[in-house]
Formats: structure tokens, C-alpha cells, sequence
């Protein structure tokens, strides 16, 4: 499996270890293991001192995609998916160090984040 960022027909941004489901040569679906909502704040102060150049920050989050369940692989149908991509190598590493070999997506668990530039 790969790590991929999946964008949905419901708009989510969804981060995920994703493996083409195949049946008869042909994609039938996708299963996501520990899928993740990638959610971000843009939010900008300005400041008198602003420099045009500085790239614009944000602030990423991680939550688990389906919060009440102790599925960690989820089958997608392909209708549902617009496209998947490669994540941004920050976003990636994020998710990997999220899930450091567990294979939990409790309640409990926190959103993670990190601030990107």
C-alpha cells in the first residue's frame, strides 16, 4: 500500500494507505487503511512589519476520517473519489509519524498538526 491523498465527491481531503481493490482487471474500489481528514487554517494576521515575500502559513490537522469505529480499513467506492494524488512531503510525513505502526483510529486519539509554510 501507498500512502496517497484521496479528494472525495464530498469535498474531504482524505490521507490514507491506499490499495486499488481489483476484480476482473478492473478497479471495483479502493480500501483505505487508517484514513485521516486532512483539515487547515489559513488564517493570516497581518502585521506592520508583513514581508510580501514570506510564504503564507497554515496549520494542517489530522483526524481520523470515521470517528466511531474500530475499522481501521475502509472500503471506498471508486464513484466516490475525484482523484488521488501524492501528498506534500510534510503532509505525508505527518500522517506516517501519526500512525507509527498502529493500527488504532480511536475516539480518544487527538488530531495532530503542524504548520506549514
Amino acid at each position: 500500500m501507498t500512502v496517497k491523498l484521496a479528494i472525495l465527491k464530498s469535498g474531504e481531503s482524505i490521507i490514507s494507505n491506499i490499495k486499488e481493490l481489483i476484480s476482473e482487471e478492473k478497479v471495483v474500489g479502493y480500501l483505505f487503511e487508517n484514513p485521516c481528514v486532512v483539515g487547515y487554517d489559513d488564517s493570516i494576521y497581518l502585521t506592520e512589519d508583513a514581508n510580501p515575500d514570506t510564504p503564507t502559513q497554515f496549520q494542517v490537522t489530522l483526524t481520523p476520517w470515521i470517528l466511531f469505529t474500530e475499522d481501521t480499513q475502509i472500503p471506498v467506492r471508486p464513484d466516490w473519489i475525484i482523484t488521488v494524488v501524492n501528498p506534500a512531503p510534510k503532509l505525508k510525513e505527518l500522517y506516517e509519524e501519526r500512525n507509527d505502526g498502529t493500527e488504532t483510529n480511536s475516539v480518544n486519539e487527538q488530531s495532530d498538526s503542524f504548520i506549514a509554510d
